[in-house]
C-alpha cells in the first residue's frame, strides 16, 4: 500500500528541528507523496524550497484567508512568480474563514477571486479553505469557475457544502476531525463517491485519535484513511489506492 496525504504543513516552525528525519520516516511508512502547502508568501516560499529539496513532495502557493495581512498586489505578483514553478501543483489554500475573521468578508471575497484568477492563468487547481462560510464559498465557485475545479481541504462535515461541491465537481478532502469522539462523520463520509474522495492530515495540526493533542505528521494520514475504510465497508488498500490515484489526478503528478 501507498498513501498520498493530500495536505500537510511541513513549512510549519515545529518541524524545524527535525523536519529531514520526519519525511524520511513517513516515506518508510510507506507514505510515498505529500502535498506541502503555502498560506501566505513566507510559507509559501517554504514549501516550494521544501519540495524542491525532496522528491516525493510538492507544493502549492497561495494567501489564506487568515492571513489576510498579506493581501497585496505587490504579494499576488508574487505569488503568480511561485505558481509558474514546476513543484507548484496548486494554488492555496484561499478562501474564506468567517470563524476568526468577521470583519474583514468583502476583503476576503476579493482575495479569494483573485487567487482563482491566477489559478486559471496558469491551469492549476485550487485548494479551499472555508470555514462558516459554505454559502459565500460556493456563490464565489460558481460566479468564478475555476478551469482544474480543486480540493475541500479538511472539509467541514457540513452536507450541504459536501453535496454543492461535488455538484461543482469538487474532490473532498477529510482529516483527522473525522477520528474525534463527537464528530459523527458517517452521513458525510457516505456522500463523497469513491472517485472525489481525498485523505489529509493537516500536520502539524487535527491529529487523528488516539493522537489528539499531539503534533501531527502525515504517518497519521493512515488513521483517516482507517476511518474512512470502516465507514464505507471497503478495504483499507482500496481506499489507499483510490485516494493516491485521485491526488495523482488532482495535482497532474
Amino acid at each position: 500500500m501507498e498513501f498520498f496525504d493530500s495536505h500537510s504543513h511541513y513549512n510549519d516552525e515545529s518541524f524545524e528541528e527535525d523536519r529531514e528525519k520526519l519525511i524520511k520516516e513517513t516515506l518508510n511508512q510507506d507514505i510515498t507523496r505529500m502535498m506541502c502547502i503555502g498560506y501566505n508568501v513566507e510559507k509559501s516560499l517554504k514549501a516550494i524550497e521544501i519540495a524542491q529539496k525532496n522528491e516525493y513532495i510538492y507544493a502549492s502557493c497561495g494567501i489564506s484567508p487568515n492571513d489576510i495581512e498579506d493581501n497585496s498586489e505587490e504579494n499576488l505578483l508574487k505569488i503568480e512568480e511561485m505558481a509558474k514553478q514546476e513543484k507548484v501543483v496548486a494554488i492555496g489554500e484561499i478562501g474564506l474563514d468567517y470563524h476568526w475573521n468577521k470583519e474583514n468578508k468583502e476583503e476576503q471575497k476579493e482575495l479569494f477571486i483573485k487567487q482563482i484568477e491566477i489559478a486559471n492563468k496558469y491551469n492549476k487547481p485550487i485548494i479551499i479553505h472555508t470555514r462558516d462560510a459554505y454559502i459565500d464559498t460556493i456563490d464565489i465557485l460558481k460566479k468564478h469557475p475555476v478551469k482544474n475545479t480543486g480540493i475541500f481541504h479538511c472539509c467541514p462535515l457540513n452536507q450541504e457544502l459536501i453535496k454543492e461541491g461535488l455538484n461543482l465537481g469538487y474532490y473532498i478532502s477529510f482529516s483527522g476531525v473525522v477520528t474525534f469522539k463527537n464528530a459523527k462523520p458517517e452521513a458525510v463520509i457516505s456522500l463523497v463517491p469513491l472517485d472525489k474522495l481525498l485523505i489529509e492530515t493537516d500536520s502539524p495540526y487535527l491529529s487523528p485519535e488516539p493522537y489528539r493533542g499531539k503534533r501531527n505528521t502525515s504517518i497519521n494520514v493512515k488513521l483517516v484513511a482507517q476511518k474512512i475504510s470502516e465507514i464505507k465497508n471497503i478495504p483499507l488498500e482500496q481506499i489507499a489506492k483510490v485516494t493516491y490515484n485521485n491526488a495523482s489526478k488532482i495535482f497532474r503528478i
